[in-house]
């Protein structure tokens, strides 16, 4: 069937009389920053999104206030806690929870790639990703938006396309030909619109050939993608239907030519992509109390809206914009449950009064991050695009890191986060003081955990048949002369520790060093990493330490802890 040509795409609609301002200018910010990757110079923002600076100003203290932005110097920094509106998005759309562990297991039977896409506008947005770690290997994030044209899903999603949908497509194709607009996926050459280095895809992905290549997904049932993002990768993607046969979403396994050619990689995994692909629409047919439990897990939450707004009023004045805090609030009383809310329930959610509910709920379907019958609203994957695909790519150490430079700048001494990897601590992240006598660790650094304040809090955490068998295979060697090397000894230790929830070691791993160290647990409540502070332990005594810097140390622990329960909802956070 021939699409209709392209014409100059048309001027967006005006906002409507009872648009916010403010959240949209707070929006457009958010939007800047996650287009480039995450971290900008103020200045820039200004120049880019074409407000004063004083406005700027205050969209960015507000956002701050909020936890979604940080001011490091003269750069505003997107924070994990803006990962909550996101996760709203995706808890409320179901699909990676009831389907990711389906993905999972089908990643694991294969040895391959695998994620799961839906549609987009004209683009193809990743709600779920299980990749394999290999040299040459998938390096999509949840919440990259690819054109339709360059990808497996995209044939399977326009499919269902309408005139309009194909117009649209097309005046995207003639206004960006080279995929600016999609910073995921490499440029294409402007003068001719195939990719830089695209072999067979680059026909593929041309207007004639993506209408052929839809063709052919209708016919065959699933859709192969030949190298059309960039040479070497190749996958294969089925459509997830609901019980009414609409496509839902994409499952995808991807591969690399170097493994797999285009011409075999569907016999290999096509049986088994069906098999999931059935198991995934019977999921979605259960009824909730059916379907995997939703996420429960006790996290970190708004304080009571009402309370805090004042609060936050009061203390910023001006530089807080109520109407904009408002309006972002307004897209967390999604989730898990709540996939379409009317505005009443909207409103009883986020305690805001029914017309501030329904003011923020028009300026966010109007920017395309709300859908409505007219009735119920429900979150788009436009949410994803706040953010979301940089900050579900953070490491634990990069979560902690701007956490223990607040450390630093409290306590006054140098900081650090380490993990256990085998009967040792290596260091991941760290926070030096300047002192005339300071302690000198660099990144990577290991040392023994047995003799050292993070080492004892990560075996305290450990099961205590683990423990046992890793402390038989320890050479308990004294360091200096105070170092605990009897083993009864320190099992008792590690007791105290497991009860106190903190370790102080002196002078044990090298005389004249003290530290002090506090766990970080996951989502699920195990121990990842510890913290701690080293000081000299000339400066003050034992009870001193213990008092001036335990505070502070379990502050920071749970700031960190909070980012990572946020983070983690729908990302694995590396812990390297």
């Amino acid at each position: 069937m021939t699409q209709p040509a392209a014409t100059a795409p048309s001027a967006p609609p005006p906002p409507p009389p009872e648009a916010v301002g403010p959240l949209m200018r707070s929006l457009s910010v958010l939007r800047e920053l996650a287009a480039d990757g995450g971290r900008q110079p103020v200045g820039d923002l200004v120049r880019r999104t074409d407000l004063a600076r004083s406005t700027v100003d205050r969209v960015l203290s507000t956002l701050a206030r909020l936890g979604y932005v940080r001011i490091e110097g003269r750069d505003a920094v997107l924070a994990p806690r803006l990962l909550e509106l996101g996760n709203a998005c995706l808890a409320a759309s179901e699909l990676p929870d009831r389907l990711g562990p389906l993905a999972d297991r089908l990643a694991d039977e294969l040895d391959e790639s695998v994620s799961l896409a839906v549609p987009d506008g004209d683009g193809v947005r990743f709600v779920h990703q299980a990749t394999r770690r290999r040299a040459m290997s998938l390096a999509f994030r949840i919440g990259d938006l690819l054109p339709a044209e360059r990808g497996a899903p995209g044939a399977l999603f326009a499919d269902h396309w309408d005139a309009a949908d194909w117009q649209r497509w097309r005046s995207r194709r003639a206004t960006d030909p080279t995929d600016a607009g999609f910073p995921a996926v490499p440029p294409r050459r402007a003068e001719d619109g195939t990719d830089d280095a695209a072999g067979s895809g680059a026909d593929a992905a041309s207007p004639a050939g993506f209408e052929a290549r839809v063709a052919a997904a209708r016919d065959a049932g699933w859709s192969l993608d030949d190298q059309l993002i960039e040479p070497g990768l190749v996958a294969v993607a089925m459509p997830v239907r609901d019980t009414t046969g609409r496509p839902v979403c994409a499952l995808s396994v991807v591969s690399h030519t170097s493994r797999l050619s285009a011409a075999e990689l569907p016999d290999a995994v096509l049986p088994r992509l069906r098999e999931t692909v059935c198991a995934m629409e019977y999921a979605l047919s259960l009824p909730r109390e059916a379907a995997a439990a939703p996420d429960t897990t006790p996290g970190p939450s708004h304080p009571a809206h009402a309370t805090w707004m004042r609060a936050s009023k009061q203390e910023l004045g001006p530089e807080f914009v109520e109407s904009m805090a408002r309006g972002l609030i307004t897209l967390t009383a999604f989730g898990a449950g709540r996939a379409e809310l009317p505005l009443t329930a909207v409103a009883e959610a986020t305690g805001l009064a029914r017309a501030t509910a329904r003011r923020a709920l028009i300026t966010l379907e109007h920017l395309g991050y709300l859908a409505t019958d007219g009735k119920l609203f429900r979150p788009t994957p436009k949410v994803l695009e706040l953010g979301f695909a940089h900050l579900s790519g953070l490491t634990l150490p990069a979560i902690a890191q701007p956490h223990l430079v607040a450390l630093v700048e409290r306590v006054h001494d140098s900081a650090s986060m380490a993990v256990l990897s085998g009967d040792e601590i290596q260091y991941v992240a760290r926070v030096p003081t300047v002192r005339i006598m300071s302690v000198n660790i660099t990144l990577g650094t290991r040392f023994p955990a047995y003799p050292t304040s993070m080492g004892r809090v990560l075996l305290a955490g450990l099961p205590p048949a683990e423990l046992s068998a890793r402390l038989a295979l320890t050479d308990l060697a004294p360091l200096t002369r105070h170092t605990v090397t009897d083993p009864g000894r320190l099992l008792a230790l590690l007791e105290e520790v497991r009860s106190h929830d903190y370790a102080l070691v002196d002078e044990e791993l090298e005389e004249g060093l003290r530290s002090l160290a506090v766990p970080v647990r996951d989502r699920t409540g195990r121990v990842v990493s510890a913290v701690n502070v080293s000081t000299h332990a000339g400066r003050c005594t034992v009870d001193e330490a213990r008092e001036r810097l335990l505070p502070a140390l379990r502050t920071a622990a749970a700031a960190i802890e909070a980012d990572l329960w946020v983070a983690g909802r729908y990302a694995r956070i590396p812990v390297l």
